[in-house]
């Protein structure tokens, strides 16, 4: 059962996450933006986002065959070179240690990304790392109608 609707409780705080949300939507490439909120939710355990974001991506055109092999991203054979270095990224800050973020994760990132398509992808994993925060937490509901 949920425990909180936070865009009921804090409007303005949702509206804040939305605000970033909208950003990021608008400034990276969209099959890389729906790989990184999967790849976090699934390291997260968030079953609100992962739902939403494999059926957003799978409406977008998405294979399903890649999106399962996202659980599996380094072993799998179907992400390019600039989808790899954005999944390791997710990985990395998604998984923020006391050591943060490791110089070979950001190095091969940066070879494949420019610096503007680095601070957009670092704030889409920031926001979706918040949104599942969000979701697990007040354990949102998953849709019924779908």
């Amino acid at each position: 059962m949920q425990r909180i609707n936070v865009a009921e409780v804090a409007p303005e705080a949702f509206d804040a996450v939305l605000g970033l949300e909208k950003y990021v939507r608008a400034n990276v490439e969209h099959t890389v933006l729906e790989l990184v909120k999967l790849r976090a939710s699934m390291v997260n355990g968030c079953t609100y986002c992962v739902d939403m974001h494999s059926r957003e991506a799978l409406g977008a055109g998405e294979s399903s065959r890649r999106l399962f092999a996202v659980a599996a991203w380094r072993e799998a054979p179907f992400f390019d070179e600039r989808e790899r270095a954005a999944l390791a990224l997710t990985d990395a800050v998604t998984r923020l240690g006391e050591h943060g973020v490791p110089d070979e994760v950001w190095d091969a990132a940066s070879k494949v990304w420019s610096e503007k398509e680095l601070a957009d992808l670092v704030l889409a994993i920031a926001t979706i790392n918040v949104w599942n925060r969000i979701a697990v937490t007040f354990r949102s509901e998953l849709p019924t109608d779908v």
